[in-house]
């Protein structure tokens, strides 16, 4: 990641947490404003690298940051539906689980997994189409695979 793109991440970030942000380009001005020469497209990227989502919060829409909801059923709701749409497999190596994706769609899920908080997980790899799930040394990996598969409300033979 470019030291431009971290910065903007970072304000973008800052932003949500100090601003009701009802849409994209109310983002897209409030970055121009800092400085930052970014389109809509840009920052829809942006929001889903941060996972930002929009709730209702005192009767208004604004996207929020995972940590500013703050709900473990939330992140697992986002998990279950984002390893529905994008995950094609999951199999075991030693330790890992590797998760195979559409490409450049890795990253998506790895972010979702990270977000969860799933007590499980020591950490993510994740490349253009495959990620890398770290099980924590007293978690069996195919109980840690029929987690995921219980989410995605898959079996073992679902699979192609």
């Amino acid at each position: 990641m470019t030291d431009s793109r971290t910065r903007r991440l970072r304000s973008l970030a800052a932003l949500l947490r100090e601003e009701t942000l009802a849409s994209q380009e109310e983002a897209t001005e409030r970055l121009a404003a800092l400085g930052f020469a970014v389109t809509q497209a840009t920052v829809s990227r942006d929001l889903e690298q941060l996972g930002a989502v929009k709730v209702k919060r005192g009767g208004v829409l604004s996207y929020a940051l995972p940590d500013q909801i703050g709900a473990a059923d939330w992140g697992a709701g986002r998990l279950s539906r984002i390893l529905t749409e994008w995950a094609l497999s999951i199999e075991a190596a030693d330790q890992l689980v590797v998760i195979r994706t559409p490409p450049g769609s890795a990253h998506l899920v790895a972010s979702a997994i990270d977000h969860a908080g799933l007590m499980e997980v020591a950490g993510t790899v994740s490349g253009d189409d495959t990620l890398f799930i770290a099980a924590r040394d007293d978690v069996a990996v195919p109980a840690l695979i029929a987690k995921f598969e219980a989410l995605m409300g898959r079996s073992r033979e679902n699979y192609a």
